[in-house]
Parts: structure tokens; sequence; C-alpha cells
């Protein structure tokens, strides 16, 4: 197995040592933050000795490349997006403390996404939806990385997908801005240019998400072990189950406990530094 290292300051020291407790024979650097200890074993002490240090790690296949999968999937807010957006429309409200309330015990997995939109959304009532425009021009802000996850990714024959419980009004604009192969969200009901406090149809949550990806998994052909799926909160785990490789990205502990590898400190592109 390759152990990949990353974190936003490595340190020589830190690296010989790993490279002991996991009796590595070398040490090859992807990149600035990146590095791979080659032929490595798992000890019980790597977990441990990163989390001091501050370093993510992953035990990844050496024979696995990035060029092996066919697809990667990825939620939209604080995982693409190192903002809420909903949080976001909230504070034009000056009611995001409320929302960002709701948000976190979703994320903690404390109640149902449904329940949770459903509660958000009912706040945003009577808001007027030039709001969504100005979130987007004045919030809206990609993750650290992203932008050279999505261009390797494409550049090994990847498609591109982002599969939000947040709203189409951002993913659509995403879509077109990085070019994405896909986007799914939910719809905001919005009569006389303002925001009813309601979601047009069935809510794309836990379930929905993971439904979404089977979908375009079925369209594509593809087996789940040809696909990446990253996220950050409970409602994404479903999402993360129906692919080969589940990321758990900057998560709540309930997403790392079942992700397949866990991003606590560097950027997006961290997941492409596993398959390098």
């Amino acid at each position: 197995m390759n152990l990949i290292i990353q974190g936003l300051e490595i340190n020589n020291s830190d690296l010989r040592e790993l490279a002991k407790l996991s009796h590595a024979d070398g040490i090859v650097q992807i990149t600035g933050q990146a590095f791979r200890l080659t032929h490595a074993v798992h000890s019980d002490a790597i977990p441990d000795y990163c989390a001091e240090a501050e370093l993510d790690f992953a035990f990844v296949d050496a024979a696995t490349k990035l060029s092996d999968f066919k697809l990667i999937a990825m939620d939209m807010d604080s995982t693409l997006l190192a903002i809420e957006s909903i949080d976001e429309i909230a504070d034009m409200q000056q009611i995001k403390p409320q929302v960002a309330a709701i948000t976190l015990q979703t994320m903690r997995g404390e109640i149902s996404f449904e329940e949770s939109l459903t509660r958000r959304t009912a706040l945003l009532r009577g808001l007027h939806q030039d709001a969504l425009q100005q979130v987007y021009d004045e919030r809206v802000k990609l993750s650290p990385g992203a932008e050279r996850m999505l261009q390797l990714a494409k550049r090994s024959g990847l498609k591109t997908m982002v599969i939000s419980g947040g709203f189409t009004f951002f993913t659509e604009r995403i879509k077109t801005k990085l070019e994405f192969d896909y986007a799914m969200a939910n719809v905001l009901e919005i009569e006389d240019n303002r925001l009813t406090g309601k979601v047009v149809g069935d809510i794309i949550g836990r379930q929905g998400k993971a439904h979404v990806l089977r979908q375009v998994c079925d369209e594509l052909g593809l087996r789940r072990e040809q696909v990446i799926a990253i996220g950050d909160g409970a409602n994404d785990l479903d999402m993360l189950a129906e692919a080969g490789v589940g990321i758990a990205y900057h998560a709540k502990p309930i997403v790392k406990q079942q992700a397949t590898y866990s991003i606590d400190y560097v950027g997006l592109d961290g997941v492409t530094n596993l398959f390098a």
C-alpha cells in the first residue's frame, strides 16, 4: 500500500517518523502539500500521530490511479463551496443564527434533512429573489483546491457531478462556471419575485442524493467501484455509500466514521492526490 500524507505544513521529521512507523521503503513528493510513502504497512500509531501533527493520511492501493474512476460526485455546501448557501441567504433576512442552528443539527444527523430544509426554507418566506443573485455574487466561495481537483479529474477522463440538498439557483450557475457534467438540487418556489418559503417537488435529501447518483451511474453504465463521492454531512452518507470510494471532506464525525478516507486539513485537491 501507499501511505499518502497531506498537510498545510509537513516537516521532514514527520515524514521520517511516519515512514518508520509504517515501515515504508521510500518517500515521494506529489505536491508541496502531499507525499507518498511507498510499500507502507498500517500501524495503530499512525492515526494518533497524524492527528497530533495535523496531517491527513490515507492507505491507498498502489495500483489505483485516478483514471481508474469514471465519475466524481460531490456535495455543494461546505464541500465544493466554503459556505452554506442557505445560511448566507438567511443572512439577507437577518435570521442567519436561527437557520445555521438548524443546519448544524442536520449535519450532525440529529434531525432529518427533509425536516431541516422544510424548516429553514419556511424562514425565508418573503425574501426577494434578487437576494439569491446577491448571495451568489458576493458570498459564494469555492473550497480551496476545488478548481485544481476538477481539472485533474477531467484530464483523467472522469465525469463530474454536484448533488446538493441546496438549491438549483446555485448549482446551475456553478455547473456552467465550472463545467460540471451533471448538477442536481432542490427548486425554490418563487411567486411575484419573492420566495414563498416552500420547495417545489420532492426534496433531495439523504436518500435523494443516493438515488440521483445511482441514476447517473446507470445512465453511464458504471460500477460503484468506478465512482468517487465527496461530502461533509449526515445527509451525504447514502451518497458516499453508493460510491466505491467515499471521502469525508472537513466533515462531521458521523461521516468520517463511515467514509473510506477523510480529509480534514488540506483542500479538495487532496482527493486527487490520493490517486496520483
